[in-house]
């Protein structure tokens, strides 16, 4: 598994670097297995991030859920919270949904985070 960067407040250069980076080690026959999350701030990152998603996130990490409601069960929460949850953490690319949407994973080992002042 890959870790996770999730980079908050980056200039249009900083993707555009990324980006010509990653070509260029695909171009070499480099295996590129690396994903990035960009938040233009802070107060974005940290409204989508929260500390039940967080906990979301890490219940996902350890044991992936086959669904929303299955997920809900396990964790002991509501439905309904779960699935806001959900949706909010599949918008931002931090969960990803298989087996026809409705598989849920977080499929890396670490969320690394650079905030640019």
């Amino acid at each position: 598994m890959a870790d996770l960067q999730v980079l908050v407040g980056d200039a249009a250069q900083d993707f555009a670097g990324r980006f010509a980076d990653a070509w260029h080690r695909i171009e070499a026959g480099d295996a590129v297995n690396e994903r990035h999350l960009s938040f233009d701030r802070f107060e974005t990152l940290a409204r989508v991030l929260t500390g039940k998603r967080l906990e979301l996130l890490r219940h996902l990490h350890r044991q992936p859920a086959a669904s929303v409601n299955a997920l809900a069960k396990a964790l002991g929460r509501d439905y309904r919270r779960v699935h806001e949850d959900i949706e909010a953490l599949a918008r931002a690319g931090l969960v990803d949904r298989e087996d026809g949407g409705t598989g849920l994973t977080a499929p890396y080992d670490v969320i690394a985070t650079r905030i640019a002042l």
